[in-house]
């Protein structure tokens, strides 16, 4: 039986983060934690600060206030950010971020060659990732030759290679057509649990949240309004939880 997610240790505490663009604040005060191994969902609409939140997780940003942590390491605080190479994070984007002059197993790769793995256990985690997620022999060729679907799956299997403390998600599907959005979701729904790892995963659609997520933070204007405790069959708004205590 699962460990209910409220008992739970913090992989990711966001404390009291504000962030603005010019004068306009986009996270106001937000306060969230990720209890470890769970899939976070920022649900909203645009502009509502999901995806600003997930670039503070990142690194991409650095927010005007508050402070974030992964565990009990520090990651931001005040003037200090510790930078995004040393998170262990992976990341998936909407728009694959793959590079074209590559192949799919030199993609999936690089962030083994990043952490100075040996080329030897750098080509056996490339295969073993890739056949998570479907493509192992898929790994010779160029990201031009797959389908958008086969290209999130190598941008899925480049994210986890390292196996990350941390994945980030930010809308990885809005690019694909319906049908193949929803089967894709079922599968990273399933490879997410297997693996176990915490996610935070940034969207728009509630159906995909409800399909992949343990938990749904529903944001509007810059900040959460409240957080959804998804039961085992995915059934929407079962329990609430404070987000101070999450």
């Amino acid at each position: 039986m699962r460990t209910p997610v409220t008992a739970l240790p913090a992989a990711i505490r966001v404390e009291q983060v504000s962030h603005r663009y010019g004068t306009t604040t986009v996270l106001n005060n937000v306060c969230l934690k990720v209890p470890k191994g769970t899939i976070m969902a920022l649900l909203g609409p645009s502009g509502c600060g999901k995806s600003t939140l997930l670039k503070l997780l990142a690194g991409l940003l650095h927010p005007d206030s508050g402070r974030l942590f992964f565990g009990e390491q520090k990651v931001v605080d005040g003037r200090f950010s510790l930078p995004p190479e040393k998170r262990s994070l992976g990341m998936v984007f909407q728009d694959y971020a793959l590079w074209p002059h590559m192949t799919v197993g030199q993609n999936v790769i690089f962030p083994l060659q990043m952490r100075g793995v040996a080329p030897k256990q750098r080509q056996q985690r490339m295969l073993e990732a890739l056949d998570r997620v479907g493509l192992a022999d898929f790994h010779h060729r160029r990201p031009a030759e797959l389908s958008g679907g086969q290209q999130q799956r190598v941008a899925l299997a480049r994210a986890i290679v390292a196996e990350p403390q941390i994945l980030l998600f930010d809308e990885p599907l809005s690019n694909l057509d319906r049908n193949l959005r929803e089967s894709l979701c079922e599968e990273m729904a399933v490879l997410l649990r297997q693996l176990g790892t915490t996610a935070v995963y940034v969207t728009h659609d509630p159906q995909e949240a409800e399909t992949l997520a343990h938990c749904i933070a529903r944001m509007n204007q810059g900040a959460i309004e409240r957080i959804d405790l998804l039961d085992g069959n995915r059934q929407s708004g079962l329990s609430r939880i404070d987000p101070f205590v999450a």
